[in-house]
């Protein structure tokens, strides 16, 4: 019994960390040895400066032997004896098994640097051009996994002080716009607007601001797309003012040292590498840009129309209903005449990034915990490299073990790994359709059989896996025994969501090859191997009973059942099958659907009972949409799902006169385009192939863009592309105004004055035909030729083997088990 007590806490020490500091809500380190520990403690906030000693892991210590009696072992009392330190550690030799350490941290880096130069006969100018040679996390990572200290330790996420600001400018380009307003509000009550009404005036605003921050002196600070416009054009806009940006949190009383103002640093959320916005540190305070947390979410539930601030409010509810919309290009024009318009409108934005925190940001709180990372950084970072890792090697760390050495990356790794199953029985209708799911089918499948990384000599990530699952069951239960909406309730809802979100990393990293230092693609190959086995037994199953298979995929499967069952008969079915399942997997009742339309394998359309139509699948829509094709798509889709084929065709006829009318503007016309190239690219290719989407750019005026940027343009009368100026009112999110040319704007008329989306000179013809190519084609699955022809022909003339529109049906999927049986 007390080994394995003893385990536990082990366990948990790789988990949550060993060390009992409390109310930590910030650390700054630098590679000096430096560390600052900001800790919030009875509702007021203290600093401590803190001596470490920094370190990093390497193969070999050939690079330091010209350091000659400098270089010493550790003497195992915390202490330096020798400029540069060393601990073996134990495992096998090709791993990381030197930890290398000296204060401060950059006369190490120098001295490696230096010999591998010598040894290498080259010149090297950083560590990372050493390949693999050396393994190295950030000062703060460093200071965390060598204390055992974590974040937020017996704080709750109330207990945070957070602020929220949002600016408001005359332009996108802080180059030829400045601010005027700024909304600020935090948790502890406060709501303001401060205010520049002449140019004269916004460098008080800027004074302000930093003032307002001071004296408040928030844990965190918030806003939506806040590193990719608020927090650059801030600092440009005090560039060019003079202003200091004085924002950093004061440090201890009597410190010999202090942090820089702000630090740059590049983008580690690897799912959006592509938008390059430039993230910002501030020492004591944690920098929360609610964007990541919106696209964490939908990289998941894949359900939200945009991420901009406002359609992601609307989508959460969180929007008040008075709440003022104003289009982004009359803000300051509304301002200088009905100035509290704007005052409310820029207090609405802060109060709905306040709103989307409290919603989204509970588990990256929660894994701040466990993590050694700073929260900010964990509030956008991939969680297996980001999260899952730093945990495996702060547990090898401590224990004194050798990490190893990119171990997927040898020369005799196997091809990459077989996925999961995926099947397609059937297309078209279904009506009473169930979903059964395999509950964290990998992570189980690691659990139960065991399978983990070769190597992983210390099997921790096994470990931590079998204890976030317990861990996991236990908050979940809580959550759902508390209260709603209790402060007891969001804390175990808070901390589920995050274990879940580590348990669901595991199996990612295990097959993330090269990139992961304890990723094992054999494991992996394995691990899917089961998965495999495991669906194909619930496929045969429900094929036994007669069940009419729709679509099956990893973990999951679709099919209908008999239109006399009630949901107390699908769910006993899932039950009976799932006690057939290996002892440790578990098959679940995901849910019920009065209808579904299968298109193609991860593409479909399914109609709850309650009547809300929920689309997967980039073949049914995609981010390039017409808005107007949207429209009747859904509207088609959900008429299909009832069986009221004469609504589809009234929609699609609706759609026709609407277009023939014009009375469809270029807005419900335009796509949104996302730039894979920039201006520089496009010029060397332009001559021989041109593209519509840059050429209406050019068109336009403008000459430069931003890879990862996304505009409307549309198909103009004379068949050229136009571009659609986004009236939006949030700033662009994928965008870079540091890039825009705006050199000759004053000069032309046509960015002075863009197409307006009330304008309908767009293509009426080419429109008619997307309608019928790009959306009613969507439904070609949905019904037989003949038919589908007759429903979706632009012509009004009736065809000579035409049925009368009541008797077309859809193509249905049918459950051939009786009723009774």
């Amino acid at each position: 019994m007390l080994l394995q007590a003893e385990r536990d806490k082990l366990i948990d020490e790789h988990l949550f960390g060993w060390d009992p500091t409390p109310g930590i809500v910030s650390v700054w380190a630098d590679r000096l040895g430096s560390a600052w520990v900001w800790q919030r403690i009875a509702g007021q906030v203290r600093c401590t400066e803190e001596v470490f000693c920094p370190w990093l892991l390497a193969t070999t210590l050939a690079d330091l032997a010209q350091l000659g009696p400098s270089l010493q072992p550790e003497n195992g009392q915390g202490e330096l004896d020798a400029a540069v330190s060393y601990r073996e550690l134990d495992g096998p030799h090709d791993g990381y098994r030197f930890l290398l350490l000296a204060r401060p941290g950059f006369a190490l880096e120098r001295a490696i640097i230096a010999g591998a130069s010598r040894r290498l006969g080259r010149s090297v100018q950083s560590i990372h051009d050493l390949d693999d040679t050396y393994y190295r996390v950030g000062p703060v990572e460093q200071y965390l996994m060598a204390s055992g200290r974590v974040y937020f330790r017996g704080l709750v996420y109330a207990d945070l002080h957070r602020l929220q600001f949002d600016l408001e400018t005359t332009a996108l380009d802080p180059e030829q716009g400045r601010i005027f307003m700024i909304a600020v509000r935090d948790s502890h009550g406060l709501a303001l607007t401060l205010e520049a009404p002449t140019a004269r005036d916004e460098a008080r605003l800027i004074q302000d601001l930093c003032r307002v921050i001071r004296e408040r002196n928030p844990d965190i600070i918030e806003n939506h797309n806040l590193f990719g416009f608020d927090l650059p054009f801030l600092q440009r806009r005090a560039e060019l003012l003079g202003v200091p940006l004085a924002l950093r949190r004061a440090g201890p009383p009597g410190a010999q040292a202090r942090p820089a103002d702000v630090e740059h640093y590049g983008d580690p959320f690897r799912w959006h590498r592509s938008r390059r916005r430039s993230r910002m540190s501030i020492p004591g305070r944690e920098l929360i840009d609610t964007l990541d947390a919106v696209r964490r979410y939908d990289f998941a539930a894949r359900d939200l129309p945009r991420h901009r601030l406002k359609d992601v409010a609307k989508h959460f509810g969180v929007a008040r209903p008075e709440r003022v919309y104003l289009a982004g290009a009359e803000v300051f024009a509304t301002y200088r005449t009905q100035p509290e318009r704007v005052r409310q409108y820029a207090l609405d934005d802060v109060a709905e990034v306040d709103s989307l925190s409290q919603r989204l940001l509970g588990a990256p709180f929660a894994l701040a915990g466990m993590a050694p990372r700073r929260y900010e950084r964990l509030a956008s970072a991939g969680p297996a490299m980001g999260i899952l890792e730093p945990l495996l090697v702060r547990a090898y760390v401590r224990a004194g073990a050798a990490l190893p050495r990119q171990h997927a990356a040898s020369s005799d790794e196997p091809d990459p790994h077989a996925g999961g199953a995926l099947h397609l029985y059937a297309t078209g209708i279904a009506e009473q359709v169930v979903k059964a799911d395999v509950a964290s089918l990998y992570p189980s499948i690691m659990r139960t059989y065991q399978i983990g990384p070769a190597c992983d000599r210390l099997e921790v990530l096994l470990a931590l896996v079998d204890r976030l699952t317990d861990l996991r069951l236990q908050h979940k239960a809580a959550a759902q025994a508390a209260q709603p909406g209790s402060l007891a309730a969001g804390v175990h809802t808070a901390y589920q969501a995050a274990m879940k979100i580590l348990i669901n990393s595991a199996y990612g990293y295990l097959g993330a090859g090269q990139m992961a230092l304890f990723a094992d693609r054999q494991a992996a190959g394995e691990v899917t191997r089961r998965g495999r086995e495991v669906l194909d037994q619930v496929v045969a199953a429900l094929q036994e009973r007669g069940m009419a298979l729709i679509e099956a995929d990893t973990d999951g499967v679709y099919f209908a059942v008999p239109s006399s069952w009630d949901e107390a008969r699908e769910r006993a079915l899932v039950a009976e099958i799932g006690q057939r399942l290996p002892v440790g997997i578990r098959l679940e009742f995901e849910g019920r659907y009065q209808a579904m339309f299968s298109h193609e394998v991860k593409n479909y359309a399914l109609l709850t009972y309650a009547g809300e139509l929920i689309v997967r699948g980039v073949a049914l829509h995609s981010s390039r949409v017409e808005p107007f094709g949207e429209r009747f798509l859904r509207q088609a889709l959900r008429c299909t799902l009832r069986g009221d084929v004469a609504g589809v065709r009234a929609a699609f006829l609706a759609t026709e006169a609407a277009l023939l009318n014009q009375e469809l503007t270029v807005a419900d016309v335009a796509s949104r385009v996302r730039l894979s190239k920039s201006a520089e690219t496009y010029a060397e290719t332009r001559a021989t192939h041109r593209e519509q989407h840059y050429e209406a750019l050019l068109n336009a005026g403008r000459t430069t863009w931003s890879m990862g940027e996304r505009i409307r343009v549309y198909r103009g009368q004379d068949g050229n592309a136009v571009w659609l100026p986004d009236e939006h009112d949030d700033h662009e999110i994928g965008g870079n105004w540091a890039r825009r040319d705006t050199s000759n704007q004053s000069t032309k008329a046509e960015l002075a004055e863009p197409p307006t989306a009330e304008r309908r000179d767009y293509d009426v013809e080419h429109y008619l035909q997307v309608l019928v190519s790009s959306y009613a084609s969507r439904l070609r699955k949905a019904f037989a030729p003949a038919d589908f022809d007759q429903l979706f022909r632009l012509d009004l003339q009736l065809g000579l083997f035409d049925l009368p529109i009541e008797q077309i049906q859809p193509l249905w999927i049918r459950c051939d088990t009786p009723s009774d049986g």
